[in-house]
């Protein structure tokens, strides 16, 4: 192996993500954590009192419609408390608490002022649990493997694949069923390279020293032949100080931090560019153009990057394989109108999957773990992925 080009300054600089409205909203949300339990009970009381009203004229229909309205938000707000309890996230259950009592509160005011039957909002409340449920005790911890080939004329076609896997966005809060399975799932695979995309830690716990050991223990475990290979994530999430304590002393792993780094593999050169993302878009895209001119002049050329933003550029400077992740692609996506949320400067233009430019082949994969301070800690039609790639040559030279 060898490696060139330079490291980035460890001088913190602001992130321009911590002025979006989508940061702002969950600082907000996050803040609320610290109303009493009262308040909550106060607002699911308000809220029955709306619906009550909005059902009186069915008679004793409402009644059983206000009984179901304050069983089910009881309800969902204990699922949101068992979550911490039992290990498997953390967290704020308030706010999400009073969210849905406000939603469900809203849908059965309608359904009463149009005088429809009582069991359509008994159904309506089965459904709002079930999706509660699902996604944040179901589909949060179903990660699974996405397979990808990727084919190259530099490299040789008479070797074996090569089978690199691609890590994302782990947000570790502290070590709970999912990142016990990511790691059962690594050793199952047996990859020749794995490469992790940053976001190490949970926003909730950046500077939390049990979330440190827990990232320091998962990551540790990481084995491949040919190595394993990082680059940060998100500076308002995990400042470069940050990463380096997660990553410090770990004998197993990599850290490139403006870096190439070149692997000989069986079929050629693997060449391994790790950038560190500061959301200035054109730092960034100057970051790029400066590495590229020291890149090796042979083999496959392949962008470690957080977020997927500088796509185009990369596209235009000869990256061949682009693998990043941030976005968790939305994480909450709807049927029809896909991802609610982007946490990247170009939208939803890459927010999920495999994308052909041209020159450049881009992923960015869902991730593995969950957004933090006062995001619910759901996914819903986006479970969490590791994409393992199989990269063939096609050169007979």
């Amino acid at each position: 192996m060898s490696s060139n080009g330079t490291s980035s300054s460890n001088a913190p600089m602001p992130d321009p993500l911590d002025n979006t409205p989508l940061h702002t909203l969950l600082v907000l949300t996050n803040r609320m954590q610290a109303l009493p339990p009262s308040f909550v009970v106060g607002v699911i009381v308000l809220n029955a009192i709306l619906v009550a009203g909005a059902w009186l004229p069915n008679g004793a229909a409402a009644w059983i419609v206000v009984a179901a309205y304050v069983a089910a938000v009881a309800g969902n707000w204990r699922l949101m408390l068992m979550l911490r309890r039992t290990g498997r996230s953390f967290g704020p259950d308030r706010p999400t608490a009073i969210a849905l009592a406000i939603v469900c509160s809203a849908a059965l005011v309608i359904l009463g002022l149009f005088a429809l039957p009582f069991w359509l909002a008994l159904v309506f409340l089965i459904a709002m649990t079930a999706l509660v449920y699902y996604s944040t005790w179901i589909e949060p911890f179903r990660l699974g493997v996405t397979h990808q080939s990727y084919t190259t004329p530099k490299w040789s076609a008479s070797a074996p694949p090569l089978r690199l896997l691609q890590i994302g966005d782990i947000h570790v809060e502290r070590v709970t069923p999912r990142e016990r399975d990511l790691n059962r799932l690594i050793e199952e695979i047996k990859p020749d390279v794995i490469v992790f995309t940053g976001d190490y830690v949970n926003l909730s716990n950046t500077d939390d020293p049990v979330a440190e050991q827990a990232i320091r223990e998962i990551i540790g475990a990481w084995r491949a032949p040919l190595g394993v290979y990082c680059v940060s994530g998100t500076p308002l999430v995990e400042p470069l100080d940050r990463v380096h304590a997660f990553v410090r002393d770990l004998s197993n792993l990599k850290f490139l931090p403006n870096q190439w780094l070149t692997i000989q593999t069986p079929s050629g050169a693997l060449n391994l560019l790790g950038l560190v993302v500061t959301h200035d878009m054109e730092r960034d895209r100057n970051q790029l153009k400066k590495m590229m001119l020291v890149a090796p002049k042979n083999g496959l050329h392949v962008l470690l990057m957080h977020p997927p933003d500088i796509a185009p550029e990369a596209n235009e400077l000869g990256i061949d394989l682009y693998l990043c992740g941030h976005t968790h692609g939305g994480q909450i996506r709807l049927p029809l109108v896909g991802a609610l949320f982007s946490s990247s400067h170009l939208g939803n233009r890459f927010i999920m999957g495999r994308y052909e430019l041209g020159t450049t082949t881009l992923y960015t994969a869902r991730g593995v773990g969950l957004e933090g301070l006062g995001a619910p800690r759901a996914r819903f039609m986006c479970p969490p992925e590791i994409v393992l790639w199989e990269i063939r040559g096609l050169s007979r030279g």
